[in-house]
């Protein structure tokens, strides 16, 4: 298959692409950054664009910066960048912890950050990272800029809060403490495959008890997010299996999962249980 005509434009700054965003966004105009989950879907002609906005020129785009507190990765940023990147502490060890388990190095070598997370898929690493860390994510329109807080941004499976008329230039997330604790797991049928679910917890361990812990669970449902069930039951305890488990069964019990032909809600929702189990057993060690 080849894809449907469309008009390609390479605007010279971030400007110029968020006037074109508005200029044609009547015509299901899309951005073209690495490209690995729009151009199959344009091949298939699932999607079917009268403009792409190729931003790959965009060099203020590729960067990686840290200030405040906080780490701000580019849209071009790709996901092999994260393995040579110089991310402080808990959060850089995290990030690349999760970059390896995303689908198979060509598709690290090309793919950027903020493209999956535009794309939202319920299974994306990146889409549950970004939901456990409570990340930022930047906007910018012809209008003007725009924050969107993860708990804001995912509506849905492969859906978005960006406007029509809006780029995403930008994912900001939290500097995590000294001696944050993580752990991530996930289950797919083969190696590289979309995960059919995963966890990732982070926490911290004050005089001996759990603080300021965070479950996230990607996959399971439409969109991935933080269970405060199963965060509440290891708020000021002190680690264990036996808490671990129960963490596991609580969130299991709140989630609503996705059912197909090839896999039964019941059968996520046990995932989810032993998922969390073992990261919180990984992130205790």
């Amino acid at each position: 298959m080849k894809p449907a005509p469309f008009t390609l434009h390479r605007p010279s700054d971030v400007a110029e692409a968020a006037q074109l965003l508005t200029r044609f966004a009547d015509d299901e105009v899309r951005i073209l950054a690495g490209g690995q989950s729009l151009v199959p879907m344009m091949a298939f002609r699932l999607a079917r664009p009268g403009h792409l906005i190729d931003i790959n020129g965009l060099g203020e785009l590729a960067q990686i910066t840290q200030s405040d507190g906080a780490i701000e990765i580019g849209a071009l940023v790709r996901h092999n960048d994260i393995a040579s990147a110089e991310i402080e502490g808990a959060t850089g060890a995290l990030l690349k912890k999760v970059m390896p388990n995303i689908a198979h190095h060509p598709i690290r070598a090309r793919g950027t950050i903020c493209g999956s997370l535009a794309h939202a898929d319920p299974s994306s690493e990146w889409c549950l990272s970004a939901a456990t860390l409570d990340a930022v994510l930047l906007a910018r329109s012809a209008t003007g800029k725009r924050e969107i807080a993860a708990r804001d941004w995912f509506t849905g499976a492969m859906s978005t809060s960006l406007q029509a008329d809006e780029l995403l230039t930008g994912v900001r997330l939290p500097v995590l403490p000294e001696g944050t604790r993580f752990g991530f797991q996930e289950f797919s049928r083969r190696k590289g495959d979309f995960a059919i679910c995963a966890a990732l917890v982070v926490f911290e361990i004050h005089y001996g008890v759990i603080e300021e812990a965070r479950i996230g669970i990607g996959g399971a449902e439409d969109h991935p997010r933080r269970i405060a069930e199963g965060e509440a039951v290891l708020k000021g305890q002190r680690p264990s299996a036996e808490l671990f488990a129960r963490a596991g069964a609580a969130v299991a019990a709140a989630l609503d999962p996705m059912e197909d032909h090839s896999t039964k809600a019941a059968y996520r929702r046990d995932l989810a249980c032993d998922l969390v189990e073992g990261a919180l057993q990984e992130a205790a060690r």
